[in-house]
């Protein structure tokens, strides 16, 4: 029998998608990319490095290195790198309904998860974002976040397929501004990290966050996305969650930086390369051929691409006057 969900991508956030998925009672497949990888999760249901050690995949999730044992599942939840998403939706030609959980914005294209989904697959094409710790949401502690369609029907009609008890998910038909609030939050999770680990304060760290979601916001109207949705969880609430968490991957690299460390050497003892790092380029690219003000997006690209320092980029930042909130 084919499974009722089908999750592509074996790191935190998709084992813990496939757990909330199997405690409601779902019949889950997990793809792991690499066959090696999907064995060893299979044998030992340890998500270890991605995961705690605690954390266990239950014995009724499926764990496979086979893209067509996915393909019948009547809705596949793609949490994939960001930057790995149109390959592997390409290879998987999907014939039902695709959920986009991956937050980024693809390097050279500077495209949105949903134009790179698009792009690789013909399918309607929905996106999850929010404040969510992947690790909670493994526990099966309570959670929300927003799920975006093409309308807002169309988001309501899918939602109570994937919510749980503790999941909560709320419906949109934002799709763009569900998109970058949860791309954008964890370039600025970067900078909120760096500011309290060159000791600069929590003052500071508000001023960061909050100056943040102003440029997410512009950049996300320019976009043709609707203000009012940075506002939600898949905006403000997931950026208060990262810009503060240390479980954060982002702001946790972004609090290494601050300390002076260099970023080879901080990336070279994680799993996997935070997704930040990854978008800053792109979203700073994005912001420039849209015209927008993104000063924040710039200096982390700056600092992740070795230009500039911590100190550098706050004196940049300092120096720049004040515009009008009311503008943000």
């Amino acid at each position: 029998m084919s499974a009722d969900v089908a999750v592509l991508g074996a790191g935190a956030w998709g084992a813990a998608l496939a757990m909330a998925e199997a405690a409601a009672g779902r019949k889950v497949a997990l793809w792991a990319r690499r066959r090696e990888r999907a064995v060893e999760i299979g044998r030992s249901r340890s998500l270890a490095p991605y995961l705690p050690d605690d954390i266990h995949l239950p014995d009724s999730i499926d764990v496979t290195p086979d893209l067509d044992a996915c393909r019948d599942a009547p809705v596949a939840l793609v949490a994939t790198p960001a930057q790995a998403l149109r390959s592997v939706l390409s290879a998987f030609q999907p014939r039902h309904p695709v959920v986009l959980c991956s937050k980024g914005v693809e390097r050279g294209t500077g495209a949105l998860m949903t134009e790179a989904a698009e792009a690789a697959a013909d399918a309607d094409i929905y996106v999850l974002s929010g404040p969510n710790f992947a690790s909670e949401v493994a526990r099966g502690l309570p959670a929300a976040a927003t799920l975006a369609g093409a309308s807002l029907a169309q988001a309501a009609e899918m939602a109570p397929r994937l919510a749980t008890r503790a999941f909560r998910l709320y419906p949109s038909g934002d799709r763009i501004g569900v998109a970058l609030g949860g791309a954008l939050k964890n370039v600025i999770a970067i900078a909120a990290g760096a500011v309290e680990g060159a000791g600069l304060g929590e003052n500071a760290r508000a001023a960061v966050a909050t100056r943040g979601l102003a440029e997410t916001a512009r950049i996300a109207v320019a976009m043709g996305a609707e203000r009012e949705t940075l506002m939600g969880l898949a905006g403000v609430g997931d950026l208060m969650l990262t810009c503060s968490g240390r479980q954060s991957r982002n702001y946790s690299l972004g609090l290494a930086l601050g300390q002076g460390r260099a970023l080879a050497d901080i990336l070279a003892e994680r799993p996997s390369i935070p997704e930040g790092v990854q978008t800053a380029a792109a979203a700073q690219s994005l912001a420039e051929r849209l015209g927008v003000d993104a000063p924040i997006v710039a200096a982390v690209d700056a600092v992740t691409d070795g230009r500039i320092d911590i100190a550098g980029a706050v004196e940049q930042l300092l120096a720049r006057p004040p515009r009008d909130d009311e503008r943000a």
